[in-house]
């Protein structure tokens, strides 16, 4: 069995071993946490590190960069020690960020934080809500969303051709040759909203063209004056009744599960 969950005084790691030691730690006792110790329904893990120029040498070693799947079998082989019972097919996604994303759980004393997806429950659960366009220019003032539709994409243009040369199509579209300025900062794939059927939830993701330098997308909700940024594509945020969410600039979205009066 591993001998790395041996208590250690040194509350900041500084060499590659002991910043992977305390990386796996805190895995395995996630792991433990998010499935009571029975990893069956645990579909991946989402491994973010801080793009720090400073140490990210260090970082790179630590999940063994050029050797893919050598991290994850560690991470296989602690599990199989513990019990976990996690999955085959389980995945390993590992990311460089400017800013830990938010909704992540962060791994004290390193710059690193982890999200564990699950598999979708098997009873099927429904919902229904509105998006209200508060500023901006789009081609509806408001859309009715449901759990019936697996995505709907928000962009510039309701047809717009990306970077690999496909078409995507934006349900929620602002024309790109309207006279409104909040329509030019808005990119032709910057978000959608997915449905969760594991959580019953709506949940708004930043797209490619959607996620810093510049924080396009933002959050406030309505019971917060604070901005909730989207730093990655892969970290999403529960949409909750009010929340607005601003794209690019100064368009402005509202979610509500209100039709407006």
């Amino acid at each position: 069995m591993f001998n790395l969950f041996k208590k250690n005084d040194d509350n900041a790691p500084k060499d590659v071993k002991a910043v992977r030691d305390t990386l796996l730690r805190f895995i395995k006792d996630e792991l433990q946490k998010a499935e009571g110790g029975e990893g069956s329904n645990i579909k991946g893990i989402h491994l973010f590190l801080l793009n720090n120029p400073a140490d990210k040498h260090i970082y790179e070693s630590v999940v063994y960069t050029g050797e893919p799947a050598r991290f994850r079998d560690e991470v296989q082989r602690i599990a199989d020690d513990f019990a976990l019972g996690l999955p085959d097919d389980w995945e390993l996604e590992i990311n460089y960020e400017d800013a830990l994303p938010v909704d992540t759980l962060k791994v004290p004393d390193i710059n690193a934080s982890v999200f564990i997806r699950t598999k979708s429950n098997a009873i099927q659960k429904t919902g229904s809500a509105y998006i209200r366009v508060l500023s901006g220019e789009a081609e509806q003032q408001e859309y009715h969303i449901t759990s019936d539709v697996n995505k709907y994409n928000i962009g510039r243009e309701k047809k717009a051709q990306v970077s690999d040369g496909f078409f995507r199509h934006n349900h929620i579209a602002f024309p790109g040759g309207s006279a409104n300025e909040s329509n030019k900062y808005i990119s032709r794939q910057h978000a959608h909203i997915e449905w969760s059927n594991e959580q019953g939830y709506f949940i708004l993701f930043a797209d490619e063209g959607g996620v810093p330098p510049q924080n396009k997308v933002k959050i406030k909700p309505a019971n917060s004056d604070s901005l909730i940024k989207l730093n990655a594509i892969q970290i999403g945020h529960q949409l909750q009744e009010g929340d607005q969410v601003i794209l690019g600039e100064s368009a402005v979205i509202e979610f509500s599960y209100q039709a407006a009066g």
